[in-house]
């Protein structure tokens, strides 16, 4: 049974091991695929696993072999599902793997913003300090989280995972999601609508997933309902965000500052409007990519294989 890793190198550059899937049967790992060697390297295969490469109808009605689609991911919005049903293909994902690590990094974005601390540290190796005439100075307003109102677009595991951390630095915890109920009221958090949440938030994080209902969400009419003092923050889907509106936003003071995890294009042209835009600070889509959660997410993936083969598959995503 052929094994194709189509675009290998994210999860794993070079730090973790293709064994357990060598022993699931032939396998080829690619580091990346392009749109023209996809149905080439796939000819004869029967699983088929991707991250960012795409299964589109086409290429999926060109490989009769095919009988398994692993998506090394949550998302999965890669693959035709469409197109794999009608061939009776199991699509199966790894729904989650990085949830506390994504937390991580909102409070990593959250904390450069609100302490500055690898600017200063800069400052320090640059001299500022050893010349300075007194013990302690800084560049930036310095705010502590205590107190403040930390605002969570989307209260699934990821907004929780946000919201307990929140909660250990004494902030209020406000959330805006479909899914709440009332068994969620003793948790010490506020449930509120969304306008609500943004005139009284110090901190807007997103974490709801892209659909029709959230594409560009963040716009200029939800920006100017946020505080000017307040900070947002992505680490969910680049996607949720009109990049031009939020430039504007930070550019003339609507809003303190973002942190960002996420763009609309990955990589981003150097002309994307967020990229020169102030106190706006962008990280390369790292949130997921600590290397505990990628053993994570390649443990599950071989695991979702392992099930599919007994004929009980896991995670599926394609029913």
């Amino acid at each position: 049974m052929k094994i194709v890793v189509l675009d290998g190198h994210a999860a794993n550059p070079g730090d973790l091991s293709w064994d357990e899937y060598a022993r699931l049967g032939e396998l080829e790992v690619f580091d990346r695929t392009t749109k023209e060697q996809m149905a080439a390297r796939l000819q004869g295969a029967a699983i088929a696993l991707t991250n960012k490469a795409v299964l589109d109808r086409a290429v999926i009605t060109a490989l009769p072999d095919l009988r398994y689609i692993g998506v090394t991911a949550t998302g999965y919005n890669i693959v035709d599902i469409a197109a794999a049903r009608e061939r009776g293909i199991v699509v199966c994902n790894v729904p989650e793997y990085s949830t506390q690590d994504v937390a991580q990094l909102v409070f990593a974005l959250l904390l450069e913003l609100t302490n500055h601390a690898g600017h200063h540290a800069q400052t320090v190796r640059d001299g500022k300090w050893s010349k300075c005439a007194d013990f302690s100075y800084w560049d930036y307003p310095l705010i502590g989280l205590d107190g403040l109102a930390l605002g969570i677009v989307g209260y699934g595991r990821i907004g929780r995972a946000v919201g307990r951390i929140g909660q250990a630095f004494g902030m209020k915890i406000l959330a805006a999601s479909r899914g709440s109920s009332a068994t969620d009221k003793n948790d010490g958090v506020q449930y509120v609508e969304l306008e609500t949440l943004l005139r009284e938030s110090d901190v807007v994080t997103l974490h709801c997933p892209l659909t029709p209902e959230t594409t560009r969400l963040v716009n200029t009419q939800f920006l100017a309902k946020m505080k000017r003092t307040a900070f947002l923050i992505n680490t969910s889907r680049g996607g949720l965000v009109e990049e031009r509106a939020l430039a504007d936003a930070l550019n003339q003071d609507r809003i303190a500052g973002a942190g960002l995890d996420v763009l609309s294009a990955e990589p981003p042209p150097l002309d994307n409007p967020l990229m020169s835009a102030k106190n706006c600070i962008i990280t390369p889509h790292i949130a997921w990519a600590t290397k505990t959660a990628r053993m994570r997410l390649l443990q599950v993936t071989a695991d979702n294989i392992r099930a599919w083969l007994k004929g009980k598959p896991q995670n599926v995503v394609s029913s």
